[in-house]
C-alpha cells in the first residue's frame, strides 16, 4: 500500500484553559499529574500547505493521564485560500522525549466538507505524525492519505 502526503500543518499554541493543574509544570515534570488526570483546552492556530492551503484554528482538548499518557483531541477549521472550509477532526496520542521538551505526534485525522473542490477528503481518514515543542510552542504534522 502506498501513502499519499497530503499537506503538513504548523500551529501556535495561542492560549491555554486549565482546570486545576498548571499545563507547563504538568508537561515540564514538575508537578504531578493528578490521580485523575489533567484537562487542558489549548487553542491553537497556524498554517496548512500541500493539496489544500490555507489556515487552520482550533482547540485540542487534551488530557493527561495519570501515567503520564497525552491524548489528544483537536477540532478545527481549515479555511483554504479560495474560501472553502474544511472540518478538522484529530485524535491521537503524544509520547514525550526523554530529555527534551519535544512531544511526538501520532493522529489520525477526519475531514469534511460539501465544498465540491475537495471532496476527495471525505472519502477515508488521513493520519499523521509530527512534533509538539513545548520549549517553543510551534506543532507540526505531516498528513497522509492511505
Amino acid at each position: 500500500m502506498s501513502y499519499e502526503k497530503i499537506f503538513e500543518y504548523d500551529l501556535e499554541i495561542t492560549s491555554v484553559i486549565e482546570y486545576g493543574a498548571s499545563m507547563e509544570a504538568v508537561l515540564a515534570g514538575r508537578q504531578s499529574v493528578p490521580l485523575h488526570g489533567a484537562q487542558f483546552d489549548v487553542a491553537l492556530a497556524g498554517s496548512i500547505k500541500g493539496r489544500m492551503t490555507g489556515t487552520i484554528r482550533g482547540i485540542d482538548y487534551m488530557r493527561v493521564r495519570a501515567d503520564g499518557r497525552r491524548e489528544l483531541d483537536l477540532r478545527a477549521t481549515i479555511e483554504t485560500e479560495d474560501g472553502s472550509r474544511i472540518a478538522f477532526s484529530a485524535d491521537g496520542v503524544g509520547t514525550p522525549r526523554d530529555g527534551e521538551p519535544i512531544v511526538d505526534l501520532a493522529v489520525k485525522i477526519d475531514l469534511t466538507t460539501a465544498a465540491a473542490g475537495y471532496a476527495w477528503i471525505n472519502a477515508r481518514p488521513a493520519w499523521g505524525a509530527g512534533y509538539a515543542n513545548l520549549a517553543t510552542g510551534k506543532i507540526h504534522i505531516d498528513a497522509y492519505l492511505h
